[in-house]
Order: structure tokens, then sequence, then C-alpha cells
């Protein structure tokens, strides 16, 4: 046992913390190669750090503008990169980097600690000169403000004039973009004398774009109302001089020819954020690209302490601009330095070529090509790797505790030496496997998920206690994953006024998987007690209304997201939902029962058995109602998260869902009990039989982290919940005596 240990023990004999700062292309095309060439991967940590989960491929911006490109086409998914390459993923703005303290600093959150750090931190537009007449004026980078501001314009300004400001080439293909785009309105480009090459600035005339060429930027636009955008040049995000790093007139961070910054070893810098001290180049996707490799072989070099090998960039580089001829079929130029060809369409074909080749680069295989399950390496995390329904009940008669298993409670109450029960002390414990690689966020998504148990009974949360399980891992790398899961914990308890007041911590004795923060499993217990009374699971009453308090959907896109089939943008707002806390909405109820006594009959929270599992729990043994009651669901109003639907109708679902689909029994007669099924659902226009209705049912069993609070109240109190929060509750269906 010692040596097998000995022998796990070995796969982290670097305790090296690696940040990739910034998610651009440099740092995609590193994933990329280590998810080819694993062994290629410095030992140790490496964590991704961007404030999307997803990033733009700039050679096809202009044409997302003009129209030929949809967004997904150039969206390079990073999720799926860091997951494939095993690289641990945190969603974050960065605001700032402190060298001395070896620290990233982050928006919302605690600093994340490096050993070496990666900095590909694309570029911002440089700040214009403010003007009074430049009310909408709006930089062209960071892009993805810029792009929603020409969105929204399409509908908001439908005539406007544009205006541009700026000599470069990302300026002219813009300008062609946009006219392309709204042939209407007038379009007008503003640039240095003589920076625009005599063959460009006829393109620019024969397609409409008013060339205005001066010396100095206008004071104010011609008309007030008129969209404007600056393309004036890139400059480095200004955290890198407020760090302390050395930069350039553009702010650009100054590195050496290994890409290290000057002065500051274990920190390393490329793509627009950065310049080679002795071999400067000009902001360009085409030297960001190149960067990786020479990036991947000194960041593997420098973690494993050897020799750094300096890069030396080609001088010039062939770049192809789109954009369109007269008649508006798309074209292209080539351009090598002062020389310049083109227009051809052959040109555009060859850029357009080398564009979709460069997306289907990053575009790697999935880890499964459908929607299967069965694979003990697909098994699904976060609370859909509960142990089933049917398995849990069988232990709980086997072992003598029969009753924990038919009439199960969210909270319990704890005993009382004295039998006094004036204010009882509610307690639960919940907890999973690592549904993320973000300690942080992981340990904010487990602690909300613990707290909904006493959500569910009415309770406020006073105070809590964390089982932690670290990953196999040199203490340094522990101490991290700690630190950064018990401030997630934090996170949710602080702002509820709740005491973390101990815990425990053990070590797992398995191999480590990769990244080794997915190795993290926290278990929180929780205590509380209710604001006036605790909030039953049954109870459920005739003409009661049911209401969610959230959609449903997040087991099948975390399954999918395993097999890369889960748009990043879904999954971004499954996130967004299931880490906002729910006892801002658990006050709101408790204070409208106080003002309408004896409305509100039923309450729990749905988890891992779904919708339709967590409901049949809440009717109880139907044998027992009395009067028999019930439900009545409608298909169309139970709410889903984007994506979840279509997933389901592609054939994915979690791993928990086969054992969940028992629960469908509670749709069926129940001829054994002499009556109709104890739940029905009304498909409206939905054909019975067809994948939406199979969806729909998928969808009532699908497993929840952090799910929604599902309520049973009287018509009066619904009317009243839905008047005063109509974007809190989604009404799904009623209840009746059959």
């Amino acid at each position: 046992m010692a040596v097998q240990q000995s022998q796990q023990i070995q796969q982290f004999d670097m305790s090296i913390h690696l940040v990739l700062a910034g998610g651009g292309h440099s740092h995609a095309l590193l994933l990329r190669m280590w998810a080819m060439q694993p062994t290629r991967r410095p030992k140790g940590l490496i964590t991704l750090v961007s404030r999307r989960s997803t990033t733009l491929y700039s050679g096809m911006v202009p044409g997302l503008v003009a129209g030929t490109y949809r967004r997904q086409d150039l969206e390079i998914n990073l999720w799926r990169l860091a997951d494939q390459a095993g690289v641990a993923f945190v969603i974050a703005e960065i605001t700032g980097l402190d060298p001395l303290k070896q620290q990233l600093l982050l928006a919302g959150r605690p600093p994340l600690s490096y050993d070496r750090i990666s900095l590909n931190l694309g570029c911002v537009t440089q700040e214009p000169k403010a003007t009074s007449g430049e009310s909408n004026a709006l930089a062209i980078k960071p892009l993805e403000p810029a792009l929603s501001y020409i969105n929204k314009a399409e509908t908001s300004q439908p005539t406007t004039a544009v205006q541009l400001v700026g000599s470069g080439l990302a300026a002219i293909e813009l300008a062609l973009a946009l006219r392309h785009r709204w042939p209407k309105r007038m379009v007008q480009l503003q640039a240095k004398p003589g920076r625009i090459p005599l063959v460009l600035q006829q393109t620019l005339a024969a397609a409409g774009v008013n060339l205005l060429q001066t010396a100095e930027p206008a004071a104010t636009a011609e008309n007030p109302a008129s969209l404007l955008l600056h393309c004036t040049g890139s400059h480095g995000p200004s955290l890198l001089a407020a760090g302390g790093l050395p930069v350039d007139a553009r702010g650009r961070v100054r590195t050496a020819a290994t890409l290290e910054v000057l002065d500051f070893p274990k920190i390393f810098a490329c793509g627009d954020c950065a310049v080679i001290d002795d071999a400067p180049r000009p902001a360009s996707g085409v030297w960001a690209v190149r960067a990786a490799a020479p990036l991947g072989r000194n960041l593997e070099a420098s973690c494993n302490q050897k020799s750094l090998k300096p890069w030396r960039p080609q001088r010039l580089a062939l770049q192809l601009m789109g954009g369109f001829d007269m008649q508006g079929k798309p074209t292209a130029w080539a351009l090598w330095g002062s020389l310049c060809l083109g227009p051809h369409p052959w040109l555009w074909h060859w850029k357009q070529w080398i564009d979709r080749r460069f997306m289907k680069r990053l575009q790697l295989q999935s880890m499964a090509s459908d929607g299967s399950s069965a694979d003990s390496s697909m098994l699904c995390r976060g609370c859909a790797a509960k142990v089933s329904a049917a398995t849990l009940k069988a232990g709980l008669d086997e072992a003598g505790l029969d009753r924990l298993g038919t009439a199960p409670e969210d909270a319990a109450v704890v005993p009382s030496s004295d039998g006094a029960q004036d204010k009882p002390l509610l307690q639960s414990v919940d907890g999973f496997p690592a549904l993320i690689s973000d300690p942080w966020l992981n340990g904010r998504l487990t602690a909300l998920h613990a707290c909904s148990d006493l959500w569910a009974c009415g309770s406020h949360v006073n105070s809590a206690q964390a089982v932690i399980t670290l990953p196999l891992a040199p203490p340094v790398l522990q101490q991290q994953l700690l630190a950064q899961t018990l401030a997630g914990i934090r996170s949710v308890l602080d702002p509820q006024q709740a005491a973390l007041i101990g815990g425990h911590t053990l070590e797992a004795r398995e191999s480590s998987p990769a990244p080794c923060s997915l190795g993290i499993q926290v278990v929180l217990s929780v205590q509380g007690s209710p604001q006036s009374r605790i909030w039953p699971k049954r109870g459920i009453q005739a003409d009661d209304h049911l209401l969610l308090s959230r959609p449903l959907g997040t087991g099948v896109l975390f399954a999918a997201a395993m097999a890369g089939a889960t748009n990043p943008a879904d999954l971004d707002q499954a996130l967004t939902q299931m880490q906002t806390s729910q006892h801002p909405l658990v006050d709101q109820l408790a204070a409208l029962e106080a003002s309408h006594p004896g409305h509100l009959h039923a309450v729990t929270d749905i988890t891992g058995f779904g919708l339709l599992g967590h409901l049949g729990e809440m009717l109880g043994n139907p044998a027992e109602n009395k009067p028999k009651l019930q439900v009545q669901l409608e298909a169309k109003a139970i709410p889903a998260l984007p994506g979840s639907l279509e997933l389901f109708e592609a054939g994915h679902a979690s791993s928990l869902a086969p054992a969940n689909r028992n629960a469908w029994g509670l749709l069926d007669p129940q001829p054994q009990l002499s009556g109709p099924a104890a739940v029905t659902l009304n498909l409206g226009t939905i054909t019975k039989g067809s994948s939406q209705h199979q969806a729909i049912l998928e969808l009532l069993i699908d497993p929840q982290t952090c799910g929604p609070l599902l309520i049973s109240v009287s018509k009066q109190l619904s009317e009243t919940l839905l008047d005063q929060d109509p974007h809190g509750w989604w009404p799904i269906g009623r209840t009746v005596a059959s």
C-alpha cells in the first residue's frame, strides 16, 4: 500500500501553479497543443483565467460585422479547450497583478496565487481625446461591447450615420464591413494623411465610404446622433503598468526573446499585450498565433527549471484583408509590407480557407460522439452524482431506517436534551464531487446547494461545518485549493450572517484527475432556525398552485458539456443562475406568509431526483392521501434553461437520468389504488410521442445542482407572488381532488 501511494504522489512531483491570464489566441493554441500532446503539459496545476468562456477569433470579426459569418463561427470555446487540456478554468474579470506577492487580482473574489504566469490579455483601443460631440463614441476593443453596440444600433438607430476614426487595416476592413451591412447609411472613415495606400483609397471610394484625411481628429461629430467608432491603434491594458511591469509607449509589456517579461523571470507575456524588446512587431493576430509554440516550449522549460530558448519572429508577415467589390461580393487584398495586391475574389477564398482551418483546429474531437453516459469516465458530477432513489430506499430499509426513506425531509430538527421545541434547530447535510474545476466557484455552488435544504424549510442559515477532501498534490497546491474552496463557501455564508464554525479535511487516496482541482470533494453540514414555522414538505391541498423559483436543465447541460455538445453561452447562463443565492427569495416568501397565514402549504427544493422525483416526495404515499390529490402540470409552462431541451432532443442526458426515470410512474394510472395517475402532464399543442414531448419528460427527471424551490400555495398567495415579482416565480400547474 505504501509503495502504491508513493507512486501516486509522484504524478505531482512538482508543486508549480501555472496561471494563464487571458484567453487570447496564443493561450487557445497552447491549450490545443496540451490536449493533443498531454506529455508536453507542465506538471502541477495549470489554471486559465478569462472574463468569458469564449474568445473571438479576430480575423473573422469584420466578416461577422458584415453578416458573412455567424457569431458561433468565430467563437473559440475556452471551456472545452481547457477541459480537454486538463487545465482548470476560472471565469473572472482580471483587475490587476501583484508581482511581489505573485498574485493575480480578480473582481469579486480572492486573488489567485501563482508560481509562473503567462499574460495573453489582448489589447484595448487607445483612448481618444474626449470631446463634447462624442457622447456616442465607442472604442472597437474590447470587441464584445463594440459588437453589442453595433447590434443595438441595427434597430435603435436605423438611419444614423456611421463614423470611424483610424488609419490601419482594421479600420479600413471595418468600414467596408459596415458599408456592406448598412448600404443606406452614410459611412465615413477619418484617417491621417498618407496612411492609407492609394489602391485602398480607391476601394473605399468605390464602396461609398467617405474618406476624410486629416491630421487631427474632428472636434465634434457631424451628426450628434451618429454611431462613432474609434479604431485608433491598440494599447496594452492599464493593469500591466499599474502592476509595475515594464511597458513601452503603447502600454505593451516588454519581454525578452524568450517571452519572459524583462526583470520578471516568472512572468511571460505574448500577443497584443506584449512586445519583444529587441524585435518589436505591431499588434497582430499573425504574431499572436505564431507565439504559441515558443511560449509553450519556454513555459515547460521554466516549470522544469531548464534553459529557455529565444524566439525571433519574422520581420514581416503576410496579411489578408477582406472586403467587398462594387457589386457587394466578397473580395480581399494581400499586403506584404508596402506591397498591396488585389482586390481579387481568389484572395478572399484563400483568406476564408485559412480562417476556417484555424477555427477547425481549435474544435477538438468530443470525449463522446453521442449522449451516452454509460462509460464511467462520463459519469456526471455535482448533485447528479447522487445514489439513485431506489438504491437509497433499499439501503435505508435494510439498515432499519425505512422512515427516512418513506418520509424524507429537506432538513431535520435537532433533538433537544430537555425536549423543548419552542425554537427548534434545523440541520441538513449535502455535498458532491467537484462539478467544475474552479475551486472557489465550486465551493460557492456546494454551499448554495447545501443551504437550499434549510431554505426549503423556511429557515435562516446560522452556521455550517465543512468536510473537504483534497486531491493528492504537494502541500503548497493543497493549501491554495483549500483556501480558494473555503473562500467560496464563505462567499455564501457571509451575506446570510452565517458562520463557518469548523470542519475536517482529508486527502484522497486515489489518483488525481487533471486538473487536480476536479479532485476536490466538499460536504457541508448547515444549521439554522425557522423564521416563523417549519415549512412542511408534505401538505399539498386541493386547488393549490405550484410555482418554481427558477428554470430546470442543469443536469443535461453539464452532462452534454463533457461531450463538447453544450453551447458555452448556455453553460454560462446556467452557472450565473446556479451561483445566485435564493435566500432573498426565501425572506420575501416568509414575509408574504406572515401576511397570508395558512396559504403556504408545502415547500421543497429540486435537486438530484429531479422535479418529478421530489414532487413525488411532496405527495407522499398515494394510499395515505385523503382526499386523494392529483397534480396537473402544464408542459409548456415548465421553465427550461436555454439549450437544455435541444440537448434532450439530441439524445443527451445525465448519468443519473436512467434511475430517475422510475419517477415517470407517477404519470401512469394506478389501478392498485383504483385511481388516476398522481401527476398528469397537459401537453397543449405538443404532439404526444414527439421528440418535444420526450424532451419535456426528460426535463421532469433531470437532476439539478443549486436547483429551484417548488412551492404549493393557495391561488390567492400565488397571484400575490406573481404580482409582486413576476420574474421570480414560474407557475407550472395546480392540484385537484381526484
